[in-house]
């Protein structure tokens, strides 16, 4: 039996794999960070024999809650990606296996490689409504690219949207390449609808750095881009810096962040309730965002989610707040689950690529719902 890990966001530290029963393995933690939770491996073994694989020490690991009712996303050729029913003592999370092949990868959430990144942007270019821009570059020297939809009218709404601050939040690129076909689609109504009306900023991932690296939550020096929002440099946070001088240039009229949710096993939308500027205006504009995607798509609630911030006392390096309070804008940051939507679970692939990628396009559908009222 081997185990590898060196490849593109691979992660995870060999304790012991002598025994195919009792294979023992350790996330490594984001680099210059305590911060751990994503792994990405890939096991070579004798095939249709089982295995017994152990992931240990989670207690302490970024978010312990999110492995009870987790099971782990595995594939044999990184197309199709499948759980394995697992289990969590509240340190160690345990999985049995019978691999149909000798080579078996497995990940805390299905990949979203670099080359796919590439193609995305490059996909989205060849549209004539659509730029591709260079705004600077990370700390490995990554590009941090941005997609431009449309073009800047006068009365025309700036409408940004972000996607991946936390590298291992996979879903949400998968989200973005769901909203990103249904802009570039021609044919597509709505989406040209709400083109006619807005020019759309997408960042479809803001750390390529941590993404490589197979980081859960920070950049290449171990800092957490959504808590860099109120003073980012260039020499912790380029990708935040970068991105922030350009929103000042545009403005921002509406902006989303999309994130995936360790332990809340639905998709859900938190405000800026709590931010110093805070009025009735935000209130109703976030009240008819919601009521649009309630209306729009069943895997959308607003049942579970996080507490809601008390008046003033949200946190201002939060990428949602800040944008929110310097823009006066409505800012939301969208959460997809690790696990699965437990209002149409899936036992065969929990919360998948494919179930982001809808979510995505209905994301167009809804954001057009509110444009007028930006």
């Amino acid at each position: 039996m081997k185990i590898f890990s060196n490849f593109e966001s691979g992660n995870i530290e060999v304790v012991s794999i002598e025994n195919k029963d009792d294979i023992q393995l350790r996330i490594q933690n984001d680099h210059q960070s305590e911060f751990y939770q994503w792994f990405h491996f890939r096991l070579e073994t004798q095939a249709e024999q089982s295995h017994t694989i152990k992931i240990l020490d989670l207690a302490k690991s970024a978010y312990p809650e999110g492995w009870k009712g987790y099971d782990v996303v595995a594939s044999y050729d990184r197309e199709e990606w499948f759980r394995i029913p697992s289990e969590f003592d509240g340190d160690t999370l345990s999985f049995n296996v019978l691999p149909e092949r000798g080579s078996m990868y497995f990940a805390y959430f299905t990949p979203y490689s670099y080359d796919r990144h590439l193609d995305l942007l490059h996909m989205a270019q060849t549209e004539h409504h659509c730029t591709l821009e260079t705004l600077g570059h990370t700390l490995d020297n990554n590009d941090m690219s941005l997609l431009t939809f449309g073009e800047p009218e006068e009365g025309k709404k700036n409408i940004w949207v972000i996607a991946r601050q936390h590298p291992g939040e996979t879903m949400a690129e998968w989200f973005m390449e769901g909203l990103i076909q249904r802009l570039v689609d021609e044919t597509d109504t709505t989406a040209q609808a709400l083109l006619e009306k807005a020019v759309l900023y997408v960042v479809p991932n803001m750390n390529p750095d941590g993404a490589n690296r197979g980081h859960l939550r920070t950049n290449a020096v171990g800092v957490n881009l959504n808590r860099e929002w109120q003073t980012p440099s260039m020499e912790k946070s380029p990708e935040v810096f970068l991105v922030r001088e350009k929103m000042l240039q545009t403005g921002v009229d509406m902006f989303l962040d999309i994130h995936g949710d360790e332990a809340i096993p639905y998709n859900f939308a938190a405000g800026s309730e709590g931010i110093p500027s805070y009025d009735e205006r935000h209130a109703g504009l976030e009240h008819a965002f919601k009521q649009a995607l309630l209306t729009i798509t069943p895997e959308f609630q607003d049942d579970y989610g996080y507490d809601k911030d008390e008046p003033g006392k949200a946190n201002l390096t939060v990428g949602s707040n800040w944008v929110a309070e310097q823009f006066r804008c409505l800012s939301y940051t969208i959460e997809m689950p690790f696990k699965d939507n437990n209002n149409y679970p899936d036992p065969l692939y929990g919360w998948s690529p494919e179930r982001s990628i809808k979510f995505g396009h209905d994301m167009v559908a809804a954001t057009l719902a509110v444009t007028d009222k930006l």
